[in-house]
């Protein structure tokens, strides 16, 4: 796949449109690999002009803010500050809400103001300005429930540009009971996926993937790499294996497009 990086792209004396900040997950992760090969898709699609860190590209430094080491999150952020200002980053697009959260809210205090965009946002943008059309006759009919990521909806008020392309894919997308403000956490944002679970009779993500079994499902839609992960544990759990799978919402659109 052809993905240059903001290096490549300042030796040929060119500012791409957008940088693409793939993300901890979206760089290691190898079920999150696909998402990120699924955006870089549309992206090339829809003809626009990206780039991305390469090595240069670090953690956020969410996960360590979220678990109360701020001095560490202020490193993290600063090195990355210092980079994307060095390139003169002005927007920044990722499939990772919080990466989104973090470098749209927390960044600017440090010194790294930019535009960010969720994917999801992105893609929408890119279909009402003419650039992307989705083709749905691949998931025509399907019953589909999204997951509302917590630091994409509750945190940042983003409920309608994922619903959106969902529609758009010509499916039947059915609510769970809790969704948009009232929708309940997977179980990884806050740093909660790196430590033992505390005690209870229920892991929250097995709670949270029986209100989307509620629906009757055969596709549970996400926007972020951590609640996939997080709902593919509860199928795995609830052994439904066979009758759900769960996708990032541009993997619906890569496979809708034939990709």
């Amino acid at each position: 796949m052809n993905v240059p990086t903001m290096a490549d792209m300042m030796a040929q004396g060119k500012q791409p449109e957008v940088l693409f900040w793939v993300g901890a997950a979206g760089s290691y992760d190898d079920r999150a690999k696909k998402i990120s090969r699924a955006f870089v898709k549309i992206l090339h699609q829809a003809n626009v002009d990206f780039a991305v860190l390469g090595t240069e590209e670090s953690s956020t430094g969410d996960a360590a803010k979220r678990a109360g080491n701020e001095f560490l999150f202020q490193m993290q952020a600063m090195m990355n500050i210092e980079v994307l200002n060095g390139y003169e980053v002005k927007k920044i697009v990722t499939c990772d809400p919080h990466s989104f959260n973090t470098l749209k809210n927390e960044y600017p205090s440090l010194g790294g103001k930019y535009e960010v965009y969720h994917h999801t946002q992105f893609i929408q943008n890119l279909i009402k300005e003419g650039r992307l059309t989705i083709n749905d006759t691949t998931l025509k009919g399907k019953r589909v429930t999204f997951h509302d990521p917590c630091y994409l909806g509750r945190a940042n008020e983003v409920y309608e540009s994922p619903r959106d392309l969902i529609k758009r894919l010509g499916v039947n997308l059915t609510e769970m009971k809790r969704n948009k403000s009232t929708a309940l956490c997977c179980g990884a944002g806050g740093a909660q996926m790196f430590k033992d679970a505390e005690k209870g009779d229920k892991e929250i993500n097995i709670l949270r993937t029986e209100d989307a079994l509620e629906t009757s499902p055969q596709i549970i839609a996400t926007g972020c790499p951590y609640c996939n992960t997080m709902m593919t544990d509860g199928i795995k759990f609830k052994e439904k294996e066979a009758e759900v799978v769960v996708k990032d919402i541009a993997e619906l659109i890569a496979e809708a497009n034939n990709l």
